[in-house]
C-alpha cells in the first residue's frame, strides 16, 4: 500500500487493476485500459511479484509497455527482487522496452543482500527518447530527493564494502535456500484440503493462496482465519484483504526449512481444528 499512500500524499488518486492468478498472475490488460483516463500519469509492475511470486515473461512485458505507449502513460518498474528467481522463467527488466514507453526502474540493497532495514535503494530512467526530460520528471525526482530523509549514514558508508566483499557464493546459497523453501512450501500446502496454491513461485519470497471459507467453520473471512491463526499456533500469515484480494492469504517462505515446515504443519492443524464436518 506505499504506493496508495504516495499518491494520497501529493493529491494523487490509485486506481487497483487486477493480476489474473489463473495466468500465472499477469496484468489484466484490459482492465488497465479500462480504469485509465486523460489523467492517468503511470502505472505500477511488481516484477518479480511481491505478494504473488510471479516472474513475468518477454512477450507479456512487451504488452505492459505496448498498453503504456497506446495510453500516453509512463511504467514504474519494482524490480527489487530482481535478483532472487529461481524457477524456469528468467527475468526480463522492463527497461528494455524504455523506447516503447518510458520506464522508471525501483532496485534495493535489501533484498538481494537481504538487510530489509536499511531501506536503501535507487531510482533509474529508461528513456532513449527523453520524454521524462521533457516533462522534467528527472528534475522532480532530484528536487523530492534533496529533501526527503536519506538512509542513516553508518548504513550509507557500509555501501562500498558490502558490495565490493560480498562473494558470489552468497547469492548462489541464497537462491538454493528459496528454492528448497518454495518446494517445501508447495508440497505441504498440497496436504491443506482448505488452501490452493494456484502456482507455484519462481520469484521473490511469497506465494499468494485461496482460502476456501466453505471447507470451514466458524471462520468470517480472511483477516478473521489469520488473526487467529496467529493467537492459537503463533504462526503468522498476510490476510489477503490487507493487498486487494479477499480471502486470499500471502506466505513468506523466507525462513530456515525446519521452521517453515514446521510453521505449515502447524497451519495444516488449525485448518483441521476448524474443518466444517461433512454430511
Amino acid at each position: 500500500m506505499f504506493y496508495e499512500a504516495r499518491a494520497i500524499f501529493n493529491g494523487m488518486e490509485a486506481r487497483y487493476f487486477n493480476l489474473l492468478p489463473g495466468n500465472g498472475w499477469e496484468v489484466d490488460i484490459d482492465g488497465v485500459q479500462a480504469l485509465a483516463d486523460k489523467n492517468t500519469v503511470a502505472m505500477v509492475i511488481v516484477n518479480p511479484g511481491n505478494p504473488c511470486g510471479n516472474v513475468y515473461s518477454y512477450e507479456h512485458l512487451a504488452k505492459v509497455a505496448e498498453t503504456a505507449r497506446k495510453l500516453g502513460i509512463f511504467v514504474i518498474a519494482d524490480e527489487v527482487y530482481a535478483h532472487l528467481t529461481f524457477g524456469e522463467r528468467k527475468f526480463v527488466p522492463m527497461g528494455v522496452f524504455g523506447a516503447v514507453a518510458p520506464v522508471l526502474t525501483l532496485g534495493s540493497i535489501s533484498k538481494r543482500w537481504m538487510v530489509p532495514g536499511w531501506r536503501l535503494g535507487w531510482i533509474v530512467t529508461n528513456d532513449p527518447n527523453g520524454v521524462f526530460q521533457r516533462t522534467k520528471v528527472v528534475h522532480s525526482i532530484k528536487s523530492y530527493l534533496d529533501i526527503s530523509s536519506d538512509p542513516a549514514t553508518f548504513v550509507q558508508g557500509a555501501i562500498p564494502k558490502l558490495v565490493e566483499n560480498t562473494k558470489e557464493e552468497f547469492f548462489e546459497k541464497t537462491i538454493e535456500i528459496l528454492k528448497r523453501c518454495v518446494d517445501i512450501c508447495c508440497e505441504k500446502l498440497k496436504g491443506i484440503n482448505a488452501i490452493t496454491c494456484p502456482s507455484k513461485p519462481e520469484g521473490s519470497m511469497f506465494v499468494m493462496v485461496k482460502l476456501d471459507l466453505s471447507c470451514l467453520e466458524g471462520i468470517k473471512d480472511d483477516m478473521d482465519f489469520c488473526c487467529r491463526l496467529a493467537k492459537e499456533e503463533l504462526v503468522v500469515v498476510l490476510p489477503g484483504c490487507a493487498v486487494g484480494y479477499k480471502d486470499w492469504l500471502r506466505i513468506t517462505f523466507a525462513i530456515d526449512p525446519s521452521s517453515l515446515e514446521e510453521g505449515l504443519d502447524r497451519l495444516k492443524s488449525f485448518c483441521l481444528r476448524y474443518r466444517k464436518p461433512t454430511k
